[in-house]
């Protein structure tokens, strides 16, 4: 049996289907994308789940849902918005509770303009003020994740630094909260903004590294693409990974579902992951 990785997928329930055999064979990791879907959480989301838990029937391996994260800064300042937020990702571990998914996938909250402008207060209180209304709002629900054995994974979206999400992560003290990477947004900053390249948000986040998005692009646009259709240098990334013994979730999020198994193939034939 081979050592490379073992990749997994992002799927909606309705695209499961086509790729049961494939993920049942080695109980591969599985990320649900139907439950950020504010109308879906708000009604009948339990059919959707009941539909996902007879299809992988008898599936033994690492199963996520993505959370809730349309309008939903875990920083907002606002308390009535705080509590509005607190409730949705509640109805998140809500759902991971219901098919016994152990990971979350969450937004980071920061952004470009936060890397410019955190550091024009000389006492640290603005970077504190962000982590502060963190807690305000993930408080109780990182206490619900500790319950029910879920983590929550912080994704980088608009990040320029690689190190934030890890201090936000580790200012819960809790295994409820892990970081992401996503190859493709981590790309988008280094060749938009002059972030450091993929393979530094990986190093950066080191063993609080527990769910990487992998998806290739160009590093102008968030592309999802198919791994090897744009220039994201591979070969560094998964040298990167192979230095951490946390084992995260290596989950290929691509916008056209019908090229996972080309990228399966792409990685395969690089001596990368299986």
């Amino acid at each position: 049996m081979t050592d490379l990785p073992l990749l997994g997928m992002a799927l909606p329930t309705a695209a499961l289907e086509d790729f049961r055999d494939f993920i049942l064979a080695e109980d591969r990791d599985v990320e649900l994308q139907d439950f950020f879907d504010a109308d879906l959480l708000n009604g009948d989301w339990k059919s959707v789940a009941d539909q996902a838990r007879l299809i992988l029937s008898g599936y033994q391996g690492r199963l996520g849902i993505h959370g809730p994260f349309w309008g939903l800064n875990i920083a907002n300042p606002d308390p009535d918005m705080q509590a509005v937020i607190t409730r949705k990702y509640l109805q998140g571990l809500e759902v991971c509770d219901y098919l016994g998914a152990t990971q979350m996938v969450i937004h980071s909250p920061y952004t470009t303009w936060d890397f410019n402008n955190l550091d024009n207060f000389s006492d640290r209180s603005a970077y504190d003020w962000v982590i502060e209304n963190c807690h305000k709002i993930m408080a109780p629900v990182v206490a619900r994740a500790e319950d029910i054995g879920v983590t929550m994974v912080v994704e980088n979206i608009e990040d320029k630094d690689p190190d934030i999400r890890r201090i936000l992560a580790d200012s819960f003290d809790s295994p409820a909260m892990a970081v992401s990477v996503d190859t493709g947004h981590a790309h988008y900053a280094h060749g938009a903004t002059g972030a450091p390249p993929v393979d530094y948000f990986i190093r950066r986040a080191g063993e609080r590294l527990q769910h990487v998005h992998l998806q290739d692009a160009d590093g102008y646009a968030d592309r999802h693409w198919a791994i090897g259709e744009g220039n994201i240098l591979w070969h560094g990334v998964f040298r990167a990974l192979a230095e951490l013994k946390s084992s995260p979730r290596l989950i290929l999020e691509l916008r056209d579902k019908g090229r996972i198994m080309r990228s399966v193939e792409w990685l395969a034939a690089a001596g990368l992951a299986r």
